[in-house]
């Protein structure tokens, strides 16, 4: 599975190089250059600290840029490179934000590794809190990490490996447990959720 690992330090790499870890995304959106041009742009290649993106604008080295993506917000920075389709722009935010964007990066990085079908009912969600807990009909309880979420089911990172068919409860969600994988296991719902129900993941 992707993770997110720390990279160099800026002191050990050379000023050509990232000072992030970047991952292959297909992120479809919109942005804003500084002149209020806007354009539809895909982001191509991503990190906590950098996008590169393909696009019809043009704009120049140290040009400010807004950026809306799906599943990922508002992004906003600097133009730090031109590319035969694009530009590569610096990505300026907190260390939080920073650390959401790394969850929802390793989200997008893992979601076809899942062996999830990719013709499920409802399309997939972006969690921005990834950190959460199961309970099993017994009250036991384990903490675990959310890799994959949709209206009807979720998928977990967690050590334990409950039997197909256990139920369990994630956050408020009941449900039961479907597929195993390497990770940990996939999670059906037992009704289709509300992403209100959802909202203390996104």
């Amino acid at each position: 599975m992707y993770s997110f690992q720390p990279a160099p330090t800026q002191t050990q790499v050379a000023p050509t190089q990232r000072a992030f870890q970047s991952v292959t995304v297909n992120v479809p959106g919109r942005l804003m250059l500084a002149s209020y041009e806007e354009f539809p742009c895909d982001a191509v290649d991503m990190s906590p600290g950098d996008v590169s993106f393909t696009c019809a604008g043009r704009p120049a080295v140290g040009e400010r840029v807004v950026a809306y993506l799906d599943h990922l917000g508002r992004l906003e920075g600097n133009v730090t490179a031109l590319t035969a389709n694009g530009f590569v722009m610096s990505i300026n935010a907190t260390d939080r934000k920073r650390e959401k964007l790394a969850a929802q990066l390793t989200w997008i990085a893992n979601k076809h590794e899942l062996g999830l079908p990719e013709d499920r009912r409802h399309d997939r969600l972006a969690p921005r809190n990834t950190r959460a807990e199961i309970t099993l009909d017994d009250g036991r309880r384990y903490a675990c990490r959310i890799m994959d979420l949709s209206l009807s089911g979720a998928a977990i990172d967690i050590d334990i490996r409950p039997a197909l068919g256990t139920a369990v409860r994630l956050g408020s969600m009941r449900g039961r447990v479907v597929r195993h994988f390497m990770e940990g296991v996939a999670i059906e719902f037992s009704s289709v959720q509300s992403r209100e129900t959802l909202t203390e993941f996104l």
